[in-house]
């Protein structure tokens, strides 16, 4: 955008002090009058299903440094063990009295807002919204691993791009449960919108 100032009239009268031009406001206000003439929201994030599976090792293996745990904001495996771990992961996969179990952090000891909870009776695309409700989520306890129930996370506390603290939601289902081995294998997907509960993109509401 260019501004034009026009040239000063010439006066026998003594001449008025100039007036500053703003060129630097009348930009900003300009570039936020397009923006939102255009209707575009800086805020938002489009985002789309993106359905994945993962394969977990339940800490209870022999072996050292496997993959026991899962970041859902980060969609990434981690290693309990590894230094650094902490504060870096939402759910972690043990045996417990024969049973696959789900760990939160702070079943644990570990002080973090990730949890879990089932809901069961529903298929996993019929799981559309993480409930609001905190107290329906284990945060210190084991969570059995079942067949044919889906389950939703409430991620860590993080700092959201704009400097906000934001958790996250996903949803999951196992898909091959190996007690003897001690594996699991799940599909999930997961909202990487700070703190929106929807486990749907929004124009698939």
């Amino acid at each position: 955008m260019t501004i034009t100032v026009p040239p000063p009239r010439r006066s026998w009268l003594a001449p008025r002090p100039a007036r500053p031009v703003r060129a630097a406001g009348v930009l900003a206000a300009a570039f936020a009058a397009g923006a939102l003439g255009c209707g575009d929201d800086p805020f938002r994030i489009d985002w789309v299903a993106s359905p994945d599976t993962v394969l977990l090792y339940s800490l209870a293996r022999p072996e050292l440094n496997l993959p026991s745990a899962f970041n859902f904001n980060e969609r990434s495996v981690v290693q309990v063990e590894s230094p650094g771990a902490t504060g870096r992961w939402d759910v972690a996969l043990d045996t417990r009295d024969g049973e696959l179990v789900f760990l939160p952090p702070g079943a644990l000891g570990i002080n973090s807002r990730a949890r879990i909870t089932a809901l069961p009776g529903l298929d996993f695309d019929e799981v559309r919204e993480a409930p609001r409700d905190t107290t329906l989520y284990a945060s210190r306890e084991p969570l059995s691993v079942s067949a044919g129930v889906v389950y939703v996370v409430q991620t860590e506390q993080t700092v959201g791009s704009f400097g906000q603290r934001c958790v996250y939601y996903a949803k999951l289902e196992p898909t091959v449960i190996d007690v003897e081995g001690g594996t699991l294998e799940f599909m999930f997907d997961s909202n990487p919108v700070c703190n929106d509960s929807r486990l749907v993109p929004p124009d698939d509401d």
